[in-house]
């Protein structure tokens, strides 16, 4: 009797992973909207560009400025997917499978069978916004020497590499084997 007890207490404490799903979600729709309100602040910014009667220096600053808003757009977006996959993920592998999911003709992306799906799946996106910051930050990046340019061209290569590696992963797991 008292194993039953505790085997019942055991497999219920599961739910306990339902505060992550929550909050994660809440998290996610809160970085939804804040990353879609400087989505509109950046059209302003695109509107000024366009409209307004600048110098050169003056349209190269504030184009550098707007190509680095849109990607830390697209950085806001990534960053609340991840967060999203995350809470799908946790309830499919801990609470229960999403029924309606399985109705769905969409995508796939989200079905979650493993725990390592759902690190895959994270460290894909992940790589997507380190890759995505670097970006960012080779824009701000002032190149005034030699060896500036070459730490941005080794930047470039290690980002190339890991956007490789990752994709030659992937086409292993998708090809039912793994390649070491």
């Amino acid at each position: 009797m008292l194993e039953r007890v505790f085997e019942w207490l055991l497999w219920n404490s599961r739910f306990v992973v339902l505060s992550a799903v929550v909050a994660s979600l809440l998290v996610a729709f809160g970085i939804f909207v804040m990353t879609s309100v400087d989505a509109w602040a950046l059209l302003e910014h695109i509107a000024h560009y366009s409209m307004a009667v600048l110098t050169q220096e003056q349209r190269a600053d504030l184009h550098a400025e707007i190509v680095a808003h849109a990607v830390s757009i697209v950085d806001g977006y990534l960053l609340a997917t991840i967060l999203l996959i995350f809470a799908l993920g946790l309830y499919e592998l801990f609470i229960s499978k999403i029924d309606i999911a399985g109705e769905s003709k969409g995508s796939r992306v989200l079905f979650i069978r493993s725990l390592d799906e759902l690190k895959d799946r994270l460290a894909k996106v992940i790589l997507m916004i380190l890759v995505v910051s670097f970006f960012e930050r080779s824009l701000a990046m002032h190149v005034g020497t030699f060896v500036d340019l070459l730490y941005l061209a080794i930047g470039i290569a290690l980002v190339a590499l890991a956007l490789f590696l990752s994709h030659r992963a992937s086409a292993g797991h998708e090809d039912g084997r793994e390649e070491h």
